[in-house]
């Protein structure tokens, strides 16, 4: 089985991505959703904790073969990059959504030398804001980042085009599709639900899709 369908069946099974196309959830945002994603469920269940990490390692392997450091998001992706740095033997550290207000004063956590070759680990990527705002800072830390890692991508034209405008390079395990697809196959959600799904994806503020 598709790595990327092994990933979607995991993430259903434990609701680590939910769909409720008739009983939307509401983003902070205000948009109304047909899903709910949590990726750090993942933490907890050991078993698809396996999957992902070794999924996550593949992708680095095969997008990434120069990477010289790690780096996780903060918070979602700390875990998922110290993980992968010790199966991979590489070091690892993290950017923090801002710098600290004491001791060093730090926004990047962990050695970080200018010029190495740095891979990005995220765990959900959306709109894209907050892991370009990531790579951002390693670049003026005078990182080479190579790109990102990522358990699950919306696959959303905002996030798609900011990554493009930004040159950055985002490889997931799964995408909204394959999770959209997989959900009707183990029957959480109908046939007829796909299209729905596909409709909040493409464009999240039209709500016609919650109507049909």
């Amino acid at each position: 089985m598709e790595l990327s369908k092994v990933i979607a069946k995991d993430l259903l099974s434990i609701k680590a991505v939910f769909f409720r196309p008739d009983e939307p959830f509401t983003w902070a945002s205000g948009i109304k959703s047909p899903v709910y994603c949590d990726n750090r469920l993942t933490l907890t269940a050991p078993a698809v904790r396996t999957d992902v990490e070794n999924g996550l390692v593949q992708l680095i392997k095969e997008n990434y073969p120069q990477a010289e450091v790690l780096m996780g998001t903060s918070t979602a992706g700390i875990a998922h990059a110290a993980i992968c740095g010790h199966i991979m033997g590489l070091p690892m550290g993290y950017v923090r959504s801002g710098a600290k207000d004491h001791g060093r004063q730090n926004q990047i956590e962990g050695r970080l030398e200018p010029g190495q070759k740095v891979v990005v680990v995220e765990d959900l990527i959306s709109t894209a804001g907050s892991v370009l705002e990531v790579v951002q800072v390693l670049r003026e830390a005078g990182a080479d980042v190579l790109g990102v890692v990522s358990i699950f991508t919306y696959g959303m034209k905002k996030g798609l085009d900011r990554l493009a405008a930004a040159d950055v390079k985002n490889v997931s395990l799964t995408n909204f599709d394959e999770i959209a697809k997989a959900a009707a196959e183990e029957g959480y959600i109908a046939e007829s639900d796909i299209a729905r799904l596909i409709a909040f994806r493409n464009n999240p503020s039209d709500e016609s899709w919650i109507h049909k």
